[in-house]
């Protein structure tokens, strides 16, 4: 799939999903974008609301461009709208947003204004269609990641362990927990598609131990899978070393240390996929410009690892990485939710 017109296929996908959205004739939905957006994203998704016959106008907004510092990538926190308070106005006054951003409004300090007015919003990963229409939400992801959440709420404490070495001890007492399935229906929330992920956000000194990245597991800020292995060692959430010879653990403490920010070292979430359409080998099939990655966060059975932002403990940074890890073993108050790489439902 290399051409992004408009394919029929694509155009069903985005009508099926704003449907399972709630979206209905009449309903007012702001198509949030912004210069860099892919532009058949906001496309697809003006057509496909117009079809159910809601009242729809598109925002495109400027994208921020020639930051000083390292290139930002992953961040979960789109700064398109820089406060403009009457762009808030009109996506908070909406039935349903549509955030076509390049990074989206996961993390994005405008969010908590947007949804106090009552929208919904649901963010389009920014992917290429094709994998999109792949990775479409269903009954059963919905009902899987409901369960997980309800495990992750009740839990005090997580443990990670790998053949590869990891061995992580997680507090999940005073954690944030949540996930998404692909869509929304309840006013004052936010998803985002493809979805399928469970995950939590740990309060301040949660976590110790260490974290081994092997051969296939995946760095996703730099869209490249781990070659040779790469030994972090985690004391009190943050990072204090990272070891390995070769170029994977050379690249990450470059682009960590280049932020000169204490915090791009600490964790941000932990959690682990749970989408049984999503596949782990599918990066090696996009070029990086039409790959944002959604779908490695989500495959089913990878434990997922992130560091920088993580506003449950107080910490603000853009340094950041999405870590997906294959083959990890995951207990919840010492039950097994993910053996060996795979989900125990």
């Amino acid at each position: 799939m290399l051409q992004e017109i408009i394919e029929p296929a694509w155009l069903d996908a985005f009508e099926a999903v704003l449907g399972r959205c709630a979206l209905q004739k009449g309903d007012t939905v702001a198509i949030l974008a912004e210069t860099q957006s892919r532009p058949i994203l906001p496309l697809l998704a003006r057509l496909a609301a117009q079809r159910l016959g809601a009242q729809v106008f598109t925002l495109t907004l400027p994208s921020v461009v020639g930051r000083a510092g390292p290139p930002t990538r992953s961040t979960g926190a789109s700064d398109a709208i820089q406060q403009i308070k009457p762009v808030i106005h009109a996506l908070a006054a909406s039935t349903l947003v549509v955030d076509c951003t390049v990074e989206g409004l996961m993390h994005a300090p405008e969010l908590p204004a947007i949804l106090k007015g009552g929208t919904r919003v649901i963010y389009i990963s920014n992917e290429h269609p094709e994998a999109l229409v792949r990775l479409m939400p269903d009954d059963a992801t919905e009902a899987r990641v409901k369960d997980h959440i309800k495990r992750l709420r009740a839990a005090k404490a997580m443990t990670v362990s790998s053949p590869a070495g990891t061995n992580l001890r997680i507090s999940l007492e005073g954690a944030v927990a949540g996930g998404n399935w692909g869509f929304t229906t309840r006013p004052g929330t936010l998803t985002h598609w493809p979805g399928g992920i469970a995950l939590a956000f740990p309060a301040a000194g949660s976590v110790n131990g260490t974290l081994v990245l092997a051969s296939g597991d995946v760095n996703l800020t730099f869209k490249r899978y781990v070659e040779s292995a790469i030994t972090l060692t985690i004391e009190n959430d943050y990072v204090t070393a990272i070891e390995g010879a070769g170029l994977d653990a050379q690249l990450m403490r470059s682009y960590i240390e280049a932020w000169g920010d204490r915090e791009a070292y600490a964790v941000s979430h932990v959690g682990y996929g749970l989408c049984d359409a999503a596949r782990w080998d599918s990066m090696a099939l996009y070029d990086k410009r039409d790959f944002n990655g959604t779908e490695l966060r989500a495959f089913a059975g990878n434990f997922l690892y992130s560091t920088g932002a993580n506003e449950v403990a107080g910490r603000y940074t853009l340094g950041h990485f999405d870590l997906p890890m294959r083959h990890c073993t995951v207990q919840l108050d010492g039950a097994t939710v993910v053996d060996h790489g795979r989900v125990v439902d």
